[in-house]
């Protein structure tokens, strides 16, 4: 669960800054695919750290 808002967060977060710096929609679609490629790792990464905890 962790993972999928993450990805939604990143990829909200990269349109925005997309569009702040005056993108294309070509460069805004880029900018949310790889920030929520990375928010999505990073939600992984505390999804895992939270798992082991709980064990």
């Amino acid at each position: 669960m962790i993972v999928i808002a993450a990805a939604l967060f990143g990829a909200i977060l990269g349109g925005i800054r997309a569009q702040k710096r005056g993108g294309k929609p070509a460069d805004i679609a880029q900018y949310a695919v790889v920030h929520a490629i990375i928010f999505a790792i990073a939600g992984l990464l505390a999804t895992i750290l939270l798992h082991r905890a709980a064990i």
